[in-house]
């Protein structure tokens, strides 16, 4: 299977495209991807001053992209969104700072034509920084 980039098929844009490549997808089960840290994105200059700081519901962002990424690669999901219903036992266990490497897995546990749930996580060097479960509503991409 030939892998598209990010930007090919989510509709998320710079500054808020978290997802830098897709290295593996099983389709509509799974998917292995990365986002590197430079340093020069935008909301270190506050998250923190001096000390930048990767804020964790970002992480959560980016494994929810990952996530888009394997819907939006199915074709019954053509001109569709998936938008966040919800997030579930997210947890932070690690500090993320430039320029880390952030990996991220996502394992849809459950995918209709409305919706359906996935549990990702984010890592650095293999050491677990965040963990949660998604929830998510496909919606129509145009109002």
């Amino acid at each position: 299977m030939l892998l598209r980039p990010p930007a090919e098929v989510l509709p998320h844009r710079w500054p808020f495209l978290f997802l830098d490549e897709v290295t593996e997808m099983v389709a509509a089960k799974s998917a292995k991807g990365f986002w590197q840290l430079t340093g020069k994105e935008p909301f270190f200059d506050g998250h923190f001053p001096g000390r930048p700081t990767l804020p964790g519901v970002l992480m959560a962002e980016a494994i929810a992209q990952l996530g888009a990424y394997v819907v939006l690669c199915e074709e019954r999901f053509v001109g569709k969104l998936p938008l966040f219903g919800g997030i579930n036992g997210a947890r932070f266990r690690r500090q993320v700072v430039p320029p880390e490497r952030l990996d991220i897995a996502i394992e849809m546990t459950r995918l209709s034509s409305r919706g359906g749930r996935g549990r990702g996580t984010a890592s650095v060097a293999n050491e677990l920084a965040c963990e949660c479960e998604l929830l998510f509503v496909v919606t129509d991409a145009t109002r």
